[in-house]
């Protein structure tokens, strides 16, 4: 159980300093607040973005329905759920070992 938080807390801390990229459309849940991602996204779709979609790994997945959830419900509420995506991600742990950490991806467009 350890290594399971030791890994989703690696993630979270990476997403954290990565959780939008420009480029992107993607926003990258972590350990910040979720009205934080919650204006990450709207701002995406204020500059034209068609979709948005919002990944997360183990502890932060919660985070990250909040945020789709809140970005419907609040901002944009034309924007509806296009697809959800579930997966088991295979990573490396601080001590070497492969750990399996759920993830999500929502997608929310316009």
């Amino acid at each position: 159980m350890e290594e399971h938080q030791a890994v989703s807390e690696i993630h979270e801390e990476e997403a954290h300093e990565r959780h939008h990229h420009p480029d992107d459309n993607s926003i990258y849940i972590g350990k910040k607040d979720v009205m934080g991602y919650v204006l990450a996204a709207v701002t995406q779709f204020n500059r034209g973005s068609a979709e948005v979609s919002i990944k997360a790994r183990g502890k932060a997945i919660s985070r990250a329905v909040d945020v789709a959830e809140i970005v419907r419900n609040r901002f944009v509420p034309g924007a509806k759920v296009k697809g959800i995506a579930i997966k088991t991600e295979d990573l490396q742990s601080e001590d070497g070992k492969m750990v399996k950490v759920s993830a999500i991806e929502i997608i929310l467009a316009r």
